[in-house]
């Protein structure tokens, strides 16, 4: 039978991208291989897979030969294709006695044998009948940004992916939120007709996959599928309701203060925070903003009782009053990173609004449990220091963050002390409230992985049916 000829060249990438995708510790044999095919066009497809998610590569140009389809081990595959030559290729052959791998050995052919693996033990991919959407650079990009802003939080699993909001068929929104800050944008639309929750993967953001030409989705009720020019990502959809994420969006008639930096000096900017002093790197990372007197303000110390550094960032328009606000370097970062430079601002504890013509961030500001020392002078920058990662999120719907109210000088009237136990009392209501959304979605998760497991034992017990059949 002829060989399913596999380019070293093309073979490299494709292990790369699969092997993003495969269960290095999966207890199933054909979840750790991939499955080599060759179609009656000819086309030879190279298929990974962990029950939930499945990469496929087409190679660039199809061979002639029969149909056939093998399970070759993955690490097999990787350690001879680490040893050969891009110039070379590897052979497939399918044998009475099991698949062998072929390849260059001086003159010869060197043979690598692999441990059969029966085909029906892997996943059959699935198969969206629904039609293929374009998706516009314009669309990518906000996809990778939302992705960039989901969570990881494995009990907010609701969370851990890009929504493509379709509630509004005039203007759809891709959303993405861990609970600190939240990033949307709009003005699109697509032909579909229900949302779409997309799981974060790193094979999105993998480059070969971004620059293997347009991409279009399909989506149906349980997967949804991403693929390019060569390449096709397919993963199940996260199951639930995603919160309604315009709750946390300022009312934009409320901003009383509106900052407009400069487009061309973000990047610029991006540097200066960096170099920022911080006081607090390996938990919220705090830097502040001060309109004042007609200027604005980075603030950063780097010591928690020492006072503010004041550096001044130029080529600034603003409006309305004068404000102190404080958040994570982080978001500041990403929102400039993304190109949003207008900052809209209602006072120093309510969302901070990064936004440009279509697109948003909303980040929770940081609450400061000090006040504020007489100002510094301007000291020289320090050198770089890296962003540490960041921790873990907190929901967005109850108090954003941190940690006890701002001291007061004087004393409480009744009024304002009646005005703080109401506070409290919403506190409480919003914590419980989140706490139990977070059990619900943990035991979601759990309830995923029991089916897994038990799709995992039922074809476990069909190969022990299997081999029992057999006759020695």
């Amino acid at each position: 039978m002829q060989p399913i000829a596999l380019p070293i060249a093309e073979l490299k990438a494709a292990l790369l991208g699969i092997g993003k995708v495969i269960n290095h510790k999966a207890t199933l044999p054909a979840l750790l291989c991939v499955k080599v095919e060759r179609t009656h066009e000819g086309w030879i497809a190279l298929t990974g897979s962990d029950l939930d998610r499945f990469v496929t590569l087409r190679l660039e140009h199809p061979s002639e030969g029969p149909p056939l389809a093998v399970l070759i081990p993955y690490d097999q595959l990787y350690q001879l294709t680490k040893s050969c030559d891009k110039a070379e290729r590897l052979l497939i052959e399918n044998t009475p006695q099991g698949p062998i791998i072929r390849f260059a050995l001086a003159e010869n052919l060197g043979a690598s044998k692999v441990k059969p693996v029966s085909l029906e033990l892997f996943p059959q991919i699935p198969r969206i009948k629904s039609e293929a959407v374009v998706l516009s650079p314009a669309v990518r990009e906000s996809l990778h940004q939302a992705l960039d802003c989901a969570s990881s939080d494995q009990t907010r699993y609701i969370l851990n992916g890009a929504f493509i909001d379709a509630s509004n068929p005039k203007a759809f929104n891709v959303v993405g939120t861990d609970g600190k800050h939240l990033f949307s944008a709009n003005s699109f639309t697509l032909p579909i007709q229900s949302s779409v929750l997309i799981p974060s993967n790193k094979f999105i953001g993998w480059k070969e996959f971004n620059q293997d030409g347009e991409w279009q989705m399909k989506s149906d009720n349980e997967f949804v599928q991403l693929s390019s020019r060569r390449w096709r990502f397919i993963s199940r959809q996260i199951q639930g309701k995603y919160p309604d994420w315009r709750i946390t969006v300022p009312d934009q008639r409320e901003a009383k203060t509106r900052i407009t930096l400069d487009p061309a000096k973000l990047e610029a900017l991006i540097k200066l925070i960096q170099r920022m002093p911080c006081h607090d790197p390996d938990r919220y990372q705090t830097i502040g903003l001060e309109w004042a007197k007609g200027q604005l303000l980075l603030l950063g110390k780097d010591v928690d009782n020492e006072g503010w550094t004041r550096v001044p960032v130029s080529d600034v328009k603003a409006e309305g009053p004068e404000v102190t606000i404080y958040l994570s370097r982080r978001f500041l970062i990403k929102a400039l990173g993304f190109g949003l430079n207008t900052i809209s601002l209602i006072n120093d504890m309510s969302p901070l609004r990064f936004h440009t013509q279509h697109k948003q961030m909303i980040v929770m500001p940081l609450r400061m449990t000090a006040p504020d020392p007489a100002p510094s002078k301007p000291v020289n920058m320090p050198p770089p220091r890296p962003v540490s990662p960041q921790p873990t999120p907190k929901p967005m719907l109850h108090s954003p963050t941190p940690d006890t109210p701002p001291p007061s000088d004087g004393q409480k009237t009744p009024m304002e002390e009646a005005i703080d136990m109401t506070l409290l009392i919403r506190d409480k209501f919003n914590e419980g409230f989140n706490l139990l959304r977070d059990l619900s979605l943990k035991l979601k998760v759990i309830n995923r992985d029991q089916k897994a497991s038990a799709r995992e034992m039922q074809s476990v017990r069909s190969t022990l049916r299997s081999l029992q059949g057999m006759k020695l």
